[in-house]
């Protein structure tokens, strides 16, 4: 079988390639940077912390404490509360498990 002809690429002009450049820095690069001025201008007349004030829910449901906790944390916490089988479950599991037993020895179970 005889080899196939390689296809010649013809180099694109010069000007048509600053062209290009050109349309990437309009369409990519100044959109990121009116966006980033914007987000700036936002903060500035802000007082206080950038987050919202969410401890006392995250203190109150237990959900959110949990969602926030590593795997390794979760494991440990299982462990604490003596739930039985706690190594082979994946995060979903454990976390459906130890709000459970949470629920069931009251919110004071994570403190």
């Amino acid at each position: 079988m005889p080899p196939k002809p390689q296809r010649q690429l013809h180099p694109l002009p010069k000007g048509l390639v600053e062209l290009y450049g050109l349309l990437a820095v309009l369409f990519v690069l100044v959109p990121e940077w009116m966006a980033g001025g914007a987000l700036a201008g936002l903060r500035e007349g802000r007082e206080g912390s950038d987050l919202p004030m969410t401890a006392r829910a995250w203190r109150r449901v237990p959900e959110l404490r949990l969602a926030s906790m590593p795997l390794a944390e979760l494991r440990l916490l299982a462990r604490q509360l003596r739930v039985w089988g706690y190594a082979g479950l994946n995060r979903e599991q454990l976390t459906g498990r130890l709000l459970g037993k949470i629920r069931a020895r009251g919110a004071k179970a994570l403190w």
